[in-house]
């Protein structure tokens, strides 16, 4: 009887190491997975946290740019200074050539700051013929502007930016610097029959960069003139009163 009690102890001792270690196993594998998962759950977290919330997703469009933008609304196209002063006083004291030249082309201004246009006017006259200051002024420049000759007069007394009158083409006898006098001679006409078909004077006007009518120069009584007409005058005679050209 003790010697059965002796193998049954055994056998339950055996069986109960036996069962220790295919549990032992068990355990550590769930505590594996226990710790894999933990340790998953902590990786995921800290990658949560190192992204931050406002990070672009990967492939989604990108957002257009605030109207309110650090960098402002685009810059307006060059052109004309805006608002500049337009008004010319009428100075001139005769035409630049001649006494009453026909104007072949008139004034035109562009529609856009780089349009197409007529900057100035043409007047008739023959090569040779004396070019002359319009009004009192000082010669801003002589010389020439793509093989053309070109004398420029700033006209005293036009406020500022001075009106600015422009020659071509001319031979000029002046130079940058000169003053000059209404009716003195800047230069003669020289042939060019690339911008007129016939020979021509182009006389153009400025303030700073916005172009005039040089036209507007000139006082109604050099711009229209009356046609003659004949009144009679005393003679002190008995044939009554003469005729008289006025």
């Amino acid at each position: 009887m003790r010697a059965k009690r002796q193998v049954r102890t055994w056998l339950q001792l055996l069986s109960g190491i036996t069962m220790g270690a295919l549990t032992l196993p068990t355990a550590s594998t769930t505590s594996d997975a226990h710790g894999m998962r933990t340790a998953a759950s902590s990786t995921s977290a800290s990658a949560s946290a190192s992204v931050p919330a406002s990070a672009p997703v990967a492939g989604a469009p990108s957002r257009p740019p605030s109207p309110s933008s650090p960098n402002g609304p685009a810059p307006p196209a060059p052109g004309e200074p805006p608002g500049g002063d337009t008004s010319v006083p009428a100075v001139a004291r005769l035409w630049p050539v001649g006494n009453r030249p026909a104007v072949l082309r008139a004034w035109q201004p562009p529609p856009t700051p780089y349009g197409r246009g007529h900057r100035g006017v043409d007047l008739a006259a023959e090569p040779g013929s004396p070019v002359r200051s319009v009004a009192p002024g000082r010669v801003s420049f002589a010389g020439r502007v793509a093989g053309r000759g070109t004398v420029a007069v700033e006209l005293t007394g036009t406020g500022s930016p001075p009106l600015r009158t422009t020659f071509t083409p001319v031979r000029a006898t002046v130079k940058k610097g000169d003053e000059v006098t209404a009716g003195e001679v800047l230069g003669t006409l020289e042939t060019d029959g690339s911008h007129c078909p016939a020979s021509c004077l182009h006389w153009g006007l400025l303030r700073d960069r916005t172009y005039l009518d040089p036209l507007s120069l000139l006082p109604a009584w050099l711009l229209h003139v009356a046609p003659s007409r004949l009144l009679p005058v005393p003679t002190g005679d008995d044939d009554g009163p003469g005729p008289r050209m006025r």
